[in-house]
């Protein structure tokens, strides 16, 4: 598993410490342990859990401007637990609404060490921000106005919306509610995954 991680690695040019290189791989077998009775991913083979879930989170983290951040609709993580690994001088609170997956979040949370996430049950509605966050990212999570909608509330006022798509949403872009922009779409580069993959940052135009 290591050496596919630093193949991979090597072929989206990102370097990094051993430490983490643990850290990311201790998440993929707790992954694939728990997923076997919690049903957290369809992905089942951990070799591809290293292509669709670690490097397709962690080469959006040279984007992300800021210190806190918050991933909404996490699921088991993704990509809020690759970012905070790969990102340690960062916080990132990881929001789902489902129990099991954040039990799944606060296990990993003490086996890996991770003192810089804090995993949250609730609604994103009903989550206040306080204090607001530098970024509110999701993957896979919603269309782009539904985004901006549920989570108009968390970004502070330089703080910014980060989509992962597939796809360049262009229908989404073109669809999003007055009083947000498009501020940059980036496509990205993810060793041995097939399709296209872009990250849409999105700000709140000043009134």
């Amino acid at each position: 598993m290591l050496n596919s991680l630093n193949r991979l690695l090597d072929a989206a040019t990102i370097s990094l410490p051993d430490r983490q290189k643990d850290q990311l791989l201790d998440y993929v077998g707790m992954l694939n342990k728990w997923n076997k009775a919690y049903n957290l991913t369809s992905v089942r083979d951990p070799q591809e859990m290293l292509v669709r879930h670690i490097l397709d989170s962690i080469v959006v983290a040279p984007y992300l401007k800021g210190t806190r951040f918050i991933d909404v609709g996490t699921g088991p993580g993704l990509p809020g637990i690759p970012l905070a690994i790969v990102m340690p001088q960062a916080h990132f609170t990881l929001l789902d609404s489902l129990g099991k997956r954040v039990r799944f979040l606060k296990q990993v949370q003490h086996e890996l060490k991770l003192e810089n996430i804090t995993p949250v049950q609730s609604r994103v509605e009903a989550f206040p921000a306080e204090p607001p966050f530098d970024g509110v990212i999701s993957r896979a999570f919603a269309s782009l106005s539904d985004m901006v909608s549920w989570c108009h509330h968390l970004p502070a006022g330089e703080g910014r919306f980060y989509a992962l798509k597939g796809l360049r949403p262009d229908d989404e872009i073109a669809s999003l509610p007055a009083g947000f922009s498009v501020e940059e779409i980036v496509p990205l580069k993810v060793p041995s995954l097939e399709g296209e993959r872009h990250l849409v940052t999105i700000k709140p135009n000043k009134i």
